[in-house]
């Protein structure tokens, strides 16, 4: 028997079965899709693209289980995004990506009409266009029919298990990315539902991660290749599935998930003091893990590499047609010692814990004699200094920073889990599956079905260590004397780079 993981990301989604027995891998799969940018500073993911390439890799999976057959299905996917569905499992249109700024005049409007502090008090986020309660609201004034013929805005995780044939439920740490969800009483606002004049009708149910929410349609199975009656167990949001996988489910530790968007996700036993988070830039959310709380420290990070790959070496990935992986071949031309350039990592709106929107990214230094190799690795260096501040922080709340488990496609890379254990000066851990999102929800499937009698089991079957990348100290002294370089940067350029 096996455990069917889904991941669904801003840039491709993947699915990867496992033992039951043993946790090992069966069989995965992965699609990658385009952001569609229709208008400036709008973002979107065509809905049915993704589904359809989710269903891909279901059904890539499912052809090589037939001897370990799929019992139950769970998701980890982003947050915020939300697609607009019918009753009759219709797509009604694409999903507003966080990264789009549509519906940032009703963040002013609840920042001056609720106030920050009084809004963390309900729902622990720092206030952003980022969420998508505001990107609602722009669709309900803005795309009046579209919002009225909705029966449900579901977000990634939730859409996909109901077009699956589950009911429509969503996890508290999902509902979370809303701004529209209580965190006290673990269900959606009715203060802030009024506000906003948005319909409760038209939002999922909320749930704890590992409900169970029905069973794969008979159609869908028959089309997709998997076996009848397959459970699909709701999941979560995907930091919260990745530090599953890292194996935490205790309070005071934290892991660096490195996808897209690079995500350190400390954990609390209780939720925290709001006026101690809310001064630090954190938010504040329910953990998969029954009876823990985590918050973000978030910026963009893979996105930067993928930037860098699709504009430096677009020939070279052609050239190679797939013969070799195109980032192992980038990162050999990468430097040994520590890069003398300085990359702001802004190029688009900042996470924790400042949340700059009127900012761009910095590439400082170049020369004549600069290879683009000293370019990826400046820029995954800038990308890593970003969250040095924030670490600090979290040592001083009592979380425990003496190492970081390493989770996500980043995690894959050996140059990259260096340079963090030499800028952070503690080590990196990858474990033997870096995709944790995946995993993570694999065991979430087998708690709900009762395939894993509890979350230490899961564990102690599914989650090994692989490596351990130990910080250099030569090289961190010099990243000390770089970060100093690095802090001056937006400070000496804040200014112009508003107007940019």
């Amino acid at each position: 028997m096996s455990l069917l993981g889904i991941d669904i990301g801003t840039t491709g989604c993947k699915a990867a079965a496992f033992a039951v027995n043993d946790g090992s891998l069966i069989a995965s799969a992965y699609r990658e899709y385009a952001i569609l940018r229709p208008r400036p500073q709008w973002a979107e993911l065509d809905s049915h693209e993704v589904f359809n390439k989710i269903k891909q890799c279901i059904s890539d999976v499912a052809r090589k289980t037939k001897k370990d057959a799929i019992t139950a299905i769970s998701i980890s996917s982003m947050g915020e995004a939300m697609t607009p569905v019918s009753a009759k499992r219709e797509i009604l249109g694409n999903s507003i990506l966080m990264t789009d700024l549509r519906g940032a005049e009703y963040v002013g409007k609840l920042e001056s009409e609720i106030g920050q502090s009084k809004f963390y008090e309900i729902n622990p986020n720092i206030l952003g266009t980022n969420y998508s309660l505001p990107k609602l609201m722009w669709l309900m004034k803005h795309e009046p029919p579209l919002y009225k013929k909705a029966w449900k805005f579901l977000l990634w995780g939730d859409f996909v298990a109901f077009m699956l044939g589950a009911e429509p439920l969503t996890s508290h740490s999902l509902a979370n990315r809303t701004l529209l969800f209580d965190i006290h009483k673990e269900n959606w606002s009715d203060f802030l539902l009024e506000w906003s004049g948005l319909d409760r009708k038209k939002l999922p149910e909320c749930v704890p991660s590992g409900s169970i929410a029905g069973n794969v349609r008979d159609d869908i199975s028959t089309e997709l290749g998997l076996p009848a009656g397959v459970k699909i167990v709701v999941g979560g949001h995907d930091q919260c599935c990745n530090s599953l996988c890292a194996g935490i489910n205790i309070p005071d530790k934290a892991i660096c998930g490195i996808g897209t968007f690079e995500c350190i996700t400390p954990t609390y036993r209780n939720i925290p003091q709001a006026s101690r988070m809310l001064k630090a830039g954190l938010n504040i959310e329910h953990h998969v893990v029954k009876g823990l709380y985590v918050s973000f420290i978030y910026n963009q990070s893979g996105s930067l590499v993928r930037w860098f790959r699709d504009t430096f070496a677009s020939s070279d990935k052609k050239l190679l047609a797939g013969k070799t992986d195109i980032y192992d071949v980038l990162a050999s031309e990468m430097p040994e010692k520590p890069s003398k350039l300085l990359v702001l990592p802004h190029f688009e709106m900042t996470g924790t814990p400042d949340f700059i929107s009127n900012s761009s990214g910095v590439i400082a230094g170049l020369k004549i004699s600069t290879t683009r190799g000293e370019i990826l690795k400046a820029i995954m260096e800038g990308a890593t200094f970003y969250f040095v501040e924030s670490i600090n922080q979290l040592k001083e709340m009592g979380i425990d920073t003496s190492e970081f488990i390493a989770t996500g496609g980043g995690a894959k890379s050996n140059h990259w889990l260096q340079i963090k254990a030499d800028i952070f000066g503690v080590p990196f851990v990858r474990p033997r599956v870096t995709e944790c999102g995946l995993l993570g929800a694999a065991i979430l499937a087998g708690l709900a079905t009762g395939e894993l009698s509890s979350i230490d089991d899961g564990i102690s079957i599914f989650v090994k260590r692989d490596r351990v990348f130990e910080p250099d100290l030569v090289r961190h002294r010099i990243y000390q004397e770089q970060y100093a370089k690095y802090r001056q940067l937006y400070p000496s350029l804040k200014k112009l780079l508003s107007k940019i």
